[in-house]
């Protein structure tokens, strides 16, 4: 997600609160997902893919997962702060951007949301 950062620097405070889901091609972490639930919202954050497997469905893969999860789950809306270049991959999940913007480590990212019928 930011490979020229030192691992400690993409750590957050709440991280130990979360669920991490990771996706394995052989003995190879492709791609992993952090998700943290409050009430009826699943927040998701730090999704990557490594960049040798990027574009060949690991991604959609275990967002997909995620999703159907929280379709079974009770949970009726799903988010994450998207990058704003990344918001195309997540409008072919259903996802729609909101008014929330901002910029973080020269990115600028959009709130996505979906909200799930129960």
């Amino acid at each position: 997600m930011y490979p020229d950062l030192d691992f400690e620097r993409i750590k957050l405070p709440d991280d130990a609160s979360g669920r991490h889901l990771g996706l394995f091609e052989g003995d190879v972490l492709v791609s992993v997902i952090s998700l943290f639930r409050r009430g009826d919202a699943l927040q998701f954050r730090k999704f990557a893919t490594l960049q040798p497997y990027q574009g060949k469905g690991y991604g959609s893969r275990l967002l997909a997962h995620v999703l159907e999860e929280a379709q079974t789950g009770g949970v009726r809306r799903v988010w994450c702060n998207a990058r704003r270049n990344a918001s195309g991959f997540y409008a072919r999940f259903g996802f729609r951007e909101t008014a929330e913007t901002f910029f973080k480590d020269g990115y600028e990212f959009v709130v996505m949301e979906r909200l799930l019928e129960q």
